[in-house]
């Protein structure tokens, strides 16, 4: 997968430095990957969620680091291109307004 915005990752693992090695992990998983659908995600990352927001698009929900924080992101496996969307903690995650500004 070709990841776009890795800086909004970065900017987060600057605001919690906690989440850093979680989504250090997942980063090196998904730059290696090649998912073809969600069931292939699913292998790598047995928990991720799709999650339709309010425009009406599909994103996927990515527990990092235990389920403490949540990277939330749009995958276009066609064109082999993720893009991270957000990353919250799960009290944010759970106030469920994040899917108004997507």
């Amino acid at each position: 997968m070709r990841i776009f915005t890795r800086t909004t990752v970065v900017r987060y693992c600057e605001r919690y430095p906690q989440a850093r090695s979680g989504l250090e992990y997942w980063h090196k998983l998904a730059k290696k990957a090649r998912w073809a659908c969600l069931l292939e995600v699913r292998e790598d990352f047995p928990h991720a969620d799709p999650v339709i927001v309010a425009s009406g698009n599909p994103v996927v929900v990515f527990n990092i680091a235990g389920n403490k924080y949540r990277l939330i992101a749009a995958i276009h496996y066609n064109t082999q291109r993720l893009f991270v969307l957000t990353v919250l903690t799960h009290a944010e995650y759970d106030k469920e307004n994040w899917k108004d500004t997507l």
